[in-house]
């Protein structure tokens, strides 16, 4: 398997975070990193010991989730906590942030937004990045390339796909290796048998 860049580790490890979501809109997550060290991490869910969306649904109002306190909120939140300064870090965030995110962003310090995915980007956020002279990048992310047997197993899809339209079920060995090449890369699927 390749090595993947920094960029890459650090975002999916915002990715890892948005797992933790109780958001049942949208999973986000974000990493604040200083010196490739990771020093906070967030992502969207209900403030500690409170209810959540996953629970209870969603308290909309204006067409916005106000029990939720978004990722990157989580992460800034998190180092005001335990007195960790931001000054010049940069953010990695599973998607572009909403705008009282990215004005938190800014006033916090940081001087680097990377995010993964595009997301409802509203303009004055740009312009607002843009004034404070905060680097805002693009980095496309793969979760399949972190998965080292992805190749395999998209190669034993097309395989299993060509058998079924050969009629392949009359070659009982050909399907015999299939099943053991499927039951090698997909361990936690034995239990489906």
């Amino acid at each position: 398997m390749e090595r993947i860049s920094w960029d890459e580790y650090f975002m999916a490890q915002s990715h890892l975070l948005a797992y933790r979501s109780t958001c049942t809109r949208l999973a986000v997550g974000a990493t604040i990193v200083r010196d490739k060290r990771i020093i906070a991490g967030g992502y969207n869910g209900s403030i500690s010991g409170g209810v959540h969306c996953i629970d209870e649904g969603c308290y909309v109002i204006d067409g916005h989730c106000v029990r939720t306190i978004h990722a990157e909120m989580n992460a800034i939140l998190q180092c005001a906590k335990f007195g960790v300064p931001v000054e010049g870090a940069e953010m990695y965030v599973t998607h572009f942030p909403c705008l009282h995110c990215c004005r938190t962003i800014i006033q916090s310090g940081i001087k680097t937004l990377y995010y993964a995915q595009d997301y409802k980007n509203h303009p004055y956020a740009i312009e607002q990045f843009k004034e404070a002279g905060l680097i805002v990048k693009q980095v496309p992310f793969n979760e399949n390339k972190m998965n080292p047997h992805y190749e395999d197993q998209m190669q034993l899809t097309f395989d299993l796909l060509q058998a079924v339209e050969e009629g392949a079920a009359d070659s009982q060995d050909k399907v015999a290796r299939l099943r053991q090449k499927a039951e090698q890369l997909y361990p936690a699927a034995l239990h489906l048998k």
